[in-house]
């Protein structure tokens, strides 16, 4: 099945952002073993596209080719649709058919975007109305990064990431890149080497500029050569970051002029391009845009994606 052309034939679509994390500590242990965590994650204007057709007969079906090295069963919007139909009791279905621009495995959230996107708009297309905070739930049973999606705002985050408080970001563009390194989240959680007891930080800690670092950047740098040359060119135009527990890595600047410029200077052979910071997630655009306040369809607007 190709990919569908705007909402025809009972299709919609509606964007998966990408998003950074501008820092990202590891303050201790929960008694049930998971790392608490502080970060502060960042929606970007630019990520992959999920296009939705609801279906009569209960089916969930993916369309199209998978992320490599994701099975159909595996696959989070999948996993999402079918967690709502469970959840909600809905005799419906649904085809799904994702646009990939998110590199996987890059910590930019692709598959938690997606399963997020899927969960909100879904709640919408079935007219199930289960609310914010019940998909959020829903959401952190998928991934602890599907939660901020599903609110949609740019947030500090702690505990294993689902405890969240919105914060105001500056307007910024980056330039990211992607080294092309795939490492798995529970074994960079544990490496021996890994700080796990990072002094806690404060949101007002991260907005007076303070460097709160990511913890996981050492080691990846050490662990991979393809990250370590990644930042060596990223140096060249500004102070990389590492995002989240993944290989991509990103340069923050004030104005588009900016990121461009630098993205001009970089030499061939990394895959590098920009994006805009978002003051929110493009798809909260999508669904106000899409269904009026009083629940009234509209035709669905276009996306930059």
């Amino acid at each position: 099945m190709n990919r569908p052309a705007g909402a025809e034939a009972g299709w919609s679509q509606w964007p998966a952002p990408a998003k950074l994390n501008l820092c990202l500590r590891v303050v201790g242990r929960r008694a049930d073993g998971y790392h608490r965590l502080q970060t502060v994650f960042r929606m970007l204007d630019w990520g992959d596209t999920i296009s939705l057709r609801p279906r009569a007969d209960g089916v969930v079906a993916r369309h199209g080719d998978a992320a490599p090295g994701v099975t159909g069963e595996d696959d989070l919007a999948v996993r999402a649709a079918r967690l709502l139909q469970t959840e909600s009791k809905t005799p419906q279905g649904v085809d799904i058919v994702v646009e990939k621009r998110i590199p996987v495995g890059g910590g930019f959230g692709g598959g938690s975007s997606d399963a997020a996107t899927v969960l909100r708009a879904l709640d919408r297309l079935w007219e199930l109305d289960l609310g914010v905070g019940k998909l959020a739930e829903l959401g952190l049973r998928l991934g602890a990064d599907v939660p901020v999606f599903v609110h949609g705002r740019n947030a500090w985050a702690e505990e294993v990431g689902e405890r969240l408080a919105p914060v105001d970001l500056p307007p910024a563009w980056y330039v990211l890149a992607d080294p092309g390194v795939h490492v798995a989240t529970a074994e960079l959680f544990q490496a021996p080497e890994l700080t796990r007891n990072a002094a806690p930080a404060t949101i007002s800690d991260f907005l007076s500029g303070a460097s709160l670092g990511n913890a996981f950047e050492p080691l990846l740098r050490r662990r991979e050569p393809a990250v370590e040359a990644a930042f060596a060119v990223l140096a060249q135009v500004g102070s990389p970051r590492l995002t989240g527990t993944g290989s991509g890595c990103f340069v923050e600047f004030p104005d588009r002029a900016s990121a461009e410029a630098a993205l001009a200077r970089l030499p061939a052979g990394l895959r590098v391009w920009t994006a805009q910071g978002a003051a929110r997630s493009p798809l909260l655009d999508a669904l106000e845009g899409r269904f009026h306040p009083q629940g009234r369809r509209q035709e669905a607007q276009g996306t930059r994606f």
